[in-house]
């Protein structure tokens, strides 16, 4: 039986390096003050680079270079390969490691702080980066390598499924809320004194303004679908980008706002804010545990999906 003969890799991890740099940076000039190398040997190593893959990588318009349609997909397994390289030459600190994790906007402000606080009570030398946006931008980060996990409210729409691993995390719910003694509210709805709540119909809903947060997040995926769909008159006055700008607008009398329970709890328990029930509406929804399936999963990386399957299991109803 003849023996099979291993081949080694003609490609290198400098060839890789430089081809990520460029990518990110837009320029030979730049990805070498980067990764400190001569202009020429980064011009070089791509050469040599699109030589042995036998594709061309960037398209050269005068002294700019875009991005070549094979260069995406070349892109996420080097940064996939870079990653793994750097995580075997330094396995020694993976005991603290470094993580990177990505959430969308509601939970990265009220509900990730306790996470790492466990986290950092489990490995105190853990190194944690954060990225912070809303759900869109937060999933795109992860289709491109540039973080470990993610957190997300809305459910996660990848360019390619193929590549991305979604798994239902914890429950949530939506609260539509006013002023306290709203001029809104006050001519228009009843106050139900047992629930600690106004109640109004979606008929009646539909006549108020709106403060709603913007399109791409988690929160207004789930405003579309589950609220608005019923109220196509109803009056957006404004699609903002912070929980806490809404908050504050509500707070000010502007308008009704629609955001989750954890942002409001602490305004409704003291009163300063009032729940808002709308008859047939079910603001309920899932979030999502995200991550790309080239990533390397690391000592940290498990701790941390550990964490997270521990708060989970905590939350769910007795």
């Amino acid at each position: 039986m003849k023996k099979s003969v291993q081949t080694l890799p003609k490609i290198t991890l400098k060839q890789l390096s430089v081809f990520v740099s460029i990518y990110q940076t837009g320029s030979t000039s730049r990805a070498s003050e980067e990764l400190h190398l001569s202009q020429s040997a980064v011009s070089s190593a791509l050469s040599e680079l699109e030589s042995r893959l036998q594709m061309p990588l960037f398209e050269r318009v005068g002294r700019r270079l875009n991005h070549h349609p094979n260069a995406h997909p070349i892109y996420v397994q080097a940064q996939a390969i870079l990653g793994q390289a750097l995580t075997l030459e330094h396995y020694h600190k993976h005991q603290a490691g470094q993580i990177r994790i990505g959430t969308s906007t509601t939970i990265g402000n009220y509900v990730l702080p306790s996470l790492l606080a466990t986290l950092y009570e489990t490995l105190p030398d853990a190194n944690v980066d954060m990225y912070i946006a809303n759900t869109q931008e937060v999933v795109s980060e992860i289709e491109q390598l540039n973080i470990d996990i993610a957190l997300v409210e809305g459910v996660p729409r990848p360019t390619d499924m193929k590549t991305i691993e979604q798994r239902a995390w914890r429950t949530d719910t939506l609260k539509v809320f006013a002023k306290r003694d709203s001029q809104w509210l006050i001519e228009l709805a009843s106050y139900n004194d047992d629930n600690g709540c106004y109640e109004l119909s979606l008929e009646q809903l539909a006549r108020l303004p709106l403060l709603v947060r913007e399109a791409g997040s988690g929160t207004r995926q789930i405003i579309d679908e589950q609220l608005l769909k019923h109220l196509p008159n109803a009056e957006i006055v404004m699609a903002i980008q912070q929980s806490e700008a809404i908050k504050h607008m509500v707070m000010a009398d502007i308008g009704l706002g629609c955001l989750s329970q954890h942002v409001i709890e602490t305004e409704l328990a003291s009163g300063k804010l009032v729940q808002v029930k709308v008859a047939g509406i079910d603001l309920s929804r899932t979030w999502w545990l995200v991550w790309h399936k080239a990533r390397h999963q690391s000592p940290i990386w498990q701790t941390f999906i550990d964490i997270l399957t521990e708060a989970s299991i905590s939350k769910k109803p007795q």
